[in-house]
């Protein structure tokens, strides 16, 4: 397939290049991460923090993986993307989770009230959004007061993992998911992506500028990804 344009990153392009790699996105990811993008959803879901009785939107979740694991919680839990291709498998793979619902939805224009969650969260699909800024408008404004927007991003690794990183994924990790997951393109797409992405700082001030408060972040695997966390008007104590 054509590759979307990582500069403009047009919604209709990029929700039409997960529909094509939907059924395989969880495998691949595995595979070129090691699985240590299971220990990221780890600490996701812990900076997240969800609870029985809460409401919780996970934006751009894909095929529900880590949506599935906030509602081990007992927490409701919205499952959004704009890809029906990921949707699709989502609904499929996840029907046995009664408080888990696959939504449709832009993140630039939630479909949702203001105040309507308890906490909202993005992971890896950030980059992937047209209007960043707009899109982190729209958590803090569809987050009751006192609650959380959580954010986990791929982002700057520290200096001794940089060269080795960008060498993996500039030259192999685009021809070992054209193998696995059938679409060099895609990846070679994504991987555009992350080395056009800010660090850590911007992202954080980013976040500030949307009118969270508290925002902080730390790295997770030296950097390559990172978790950042803000609050809906809320204050240091």
């Amino acid at each position: 397939m054509n590759k979307p344009d990582p500069a403009t990153k047009r919604a209709s392009e990029v929700s039409s290049m997960f529909d094509k790699i939907s059924e395989r996105y969880d495998l691949t990811n595995d595979l070129l991460t090691l699985g240590i993008d299971r220990l990221w959803r780890i600490a996701t879901v812990r900076a997240v923090a969800p609870k029985a009785g809460q409401r919780i939107l996970d934006i751009a979740a894909g095929t529900g993986t880590s949506s599935a694991s906030f509602a081990k919680s007992g927490a409701e839990v919205v499952a959004a993307d704009f890809s029906e291709g990921m949707l699709e498998v989502g609904r499929r793979r996840q029907a046995h989770i009664p408080n888990l619902e696959f939504v449709w939805a832009d993140a630039t224009d939630l479909p949702f009230a203001d105040n309507s969650f308890d906490a909202a969260t993005i992971s890896w699909g950030l980059r992937n959004v047209q209007d960043v800024p707009a899109a982190l408008a729209e958590m803090r404004r569809v987050v009751k007061p006192g609650g959380r927007v959580v954010v986990c991003e791929f982002s700057t690794p520290a200096e001794p993992l940089r060269t080795p990183y960008q060498f993996y994924t500039r030259h192999l990790l685009p021809k070992i998911a054209g193998v696995i997951g059938g679409d060099r393109g895609a990846y070679e797409y994504l991987n555009e992506s992350i080395e056009n992405w800010p660090n850590q700082r911007d992202l954080a001030a980013l976040m500030r500028d949307a009118g969270l408060s508290m925002v902080s972040y730390r790295n997770l695997s030296g950097g390559i990804a990172a978790l950042h966390r803000g609050f809906v008007n809320a204050e240091w104590k």
